[in-house]
């Protein structure tokens, strides 16, 4: 079982820290880090995925990799960059109570600014609905939002990836 896991972790594991790094970066260029950061999210989990679906096929099991054990490494690939990014903006945010204000305070002004177009959209109720979520929003919810768009693109990514290097033996 190991065998199939090896890559999954390392490329897991650092797929999750480059999330963390550039969380922790953009928090100095950005008031509001979180929407680049998932942009950045889109691009490290399809790479991660990828190198760990290669890496498994390539150095663990002799050129070949089936479209169920490509969904099981990518699966616990992504899930550890979820896990990671989830546990250290957590951390990062309750070390930095201030950044989680800001972050609050910029979604509550995005919010507002954009009241006009969000209302004859989807209605004043839903707008008055979401402006409260976000008003009685916490920590976890800034992380746990970047790990499901972590996990998202992940399930993804993974399906096509692992169709695309799927080779069985004849």
């Amino acid at each position: 079982m190991n065998k199939y896991f090896k890559s999954a972790y390392l490329f897991g594991i650092l797929g999750g820290v480059l999330g963390l790094i550039s969380f922790f970066v953009l928090s100095f260029f950005k008031e509001d880090p979180t929407t680049l950061n998932l942009i950045f999210g889109y691009v490290i989990v399809p790479i991660s995925v990828y190198l760990a679906l290669k890496y498994f096929k390539d150095y663990s099991n002799q050129g070949y990799l089936s479209f169920a054990e490509g969904m099981s490494v990518g699966f616990v690939t992504y899930m550890l960059i979820a896990i990671i990014s989830f546990l250290g903006i957590w951390v990062l945010l309750s070390l930095e109570p201030d950044l989680f204000e800001i972050i609050k305070s910029s979604k509550i002004n995005t919010l507002a600014e954009s009241k006009e177009t969000i209302v004859s959209q989807v209605g004043e109720n839903s707008f008055l609905a979401t402006m409260e979520s976000v008003k009685n929003m916490v920590i976890s919810d800034v992380a746990i939002n970047d790990a499901i768009w972590k996990i998202v693109p992940g399930l993804f990514f993974t399906i096509i990836i692992s169709i695309i290097l799927r080779k069985n033996p004849n």
